[in-house]
């Protein structure tokens, strides 16, 4: 019984911490950043309070003081960059401050901040690494990736479905739609519109879930598999949901639901694939 409320524990704070951390992601990049560390904050408290069964053995990583210096470089790099710059901080760099930090509490010896230090490498490190290849690297390659999948896998689908209910939208660039309803608007369809933030982010953490639960490589693939399509289809129905506020409320009211919906319906959704885990096991 003892160990059935341990899992039962442990699916409810790994469901809030999916919850919290796609709302930090996407209060930082759209929303409030005050309200996105906040969540950020929440969210890696609450690891702490998770009892990971296998995370006791060797870890991610050894203890080294490399690892510690290394953190801590890539914190105090981060930080400056952005001071000098004036810039404020973004999704991007709340991840590689958690991943400098994760590294840095990896090498403590208390067990609460070890735990959540490498389940914390895992998710940030996806997520900067994913966030490099399709970003940085395909913009140096000039692989148009980011605009076509914006125009082809979500304007082009949202725009159809509305169209079937009775709803008329007219698409005036790659990224972009004109709405007409209480007030006529543009909508772009792009940036964090495109839900690869939010993807990036479940990701890391059914990955580095995966990782320290020990799942075997075809269950974590399959899931891996699983939870991108469920995250595509789920910003196809925020953006459909977007629209329709439009349509009907207007501008304003399309801003606030855009500010908050997203994440909320990607937290849903997470925890759903997240139960969906823990149910297989």
């Amino acid at each position: 019984m003892g160990m059935m409320d341990d899992e039962n524990k442990n699916l409810v704070l790994i469901l809030l911490v999916l919850a919290l951390f796609t709302g930090m992601a996407v209060e930082i990049s759209e929303g409030s950043t005050t309200v996105g560390v906040v969540l950020f904050l929440i969210s890696v408290f609450l690891l702490t309070r998770i009892n990971f069964k296998h995370v006791g053995g060797s870890g991610l990583l050894k203890r080294s003081k490399t690892y510690f210096v290394a953190g801590a470089f890539i914190v105090a790099a981060d930080l400056y960059y952005n001071f000098k710059s004036g810039g404020e901080l973004g999704t991007l760099d709340v991840m590689t401050l958690f991943f400098g930090a994760s590294l840095m509490g990896g090498q403590m010896h208390n067990s609460q901040i070890a735990r959540v230090s490498r389940f914390g490498i895992y998710i940030s490190s996806v997520f900067v690494a994913l966030y490099l290849i399709f970003y940085t690297m395909f913009a140096f390659l000039n692989i148009d990736f980011l605009h076509k999948f914006d125009h082809y896998m979500i304007l082009l689908p949202t725009v159809k479905v509305i169209g079937l209910m009775g709803i008329p939208l007219e698409v005036i660039a790659t990224e972009t739609v004109k709405v007409s309803g209480v007030e006529e608007m543009t909508v772009v369809i792009g940036g964090p519109c495109s839900g690869l933030y939010s993807m990036f982010l479940l990701i890391g953490i059914v990955f580095g879930y995966s990782r320290i639960e020990k799942m075997d490589f075809n269950r974590t693939f399959m899931m891996l598999g699983f939870c991108i399509a469920v995250a595509y289809i789920s910003n196809l129905f925020r953006v459909i949901v977007l629209y329709l506020t439009a349509h009907y409320y207007g501008q304003e009211a399309m801003m606030l639901v855009h500010t908050h919906i997203g994440w909320i319906i990607f937290a849903v959704v997470a925890g759903g694939i997240m139960y969906f885990v823990e149910m297989k096991r």
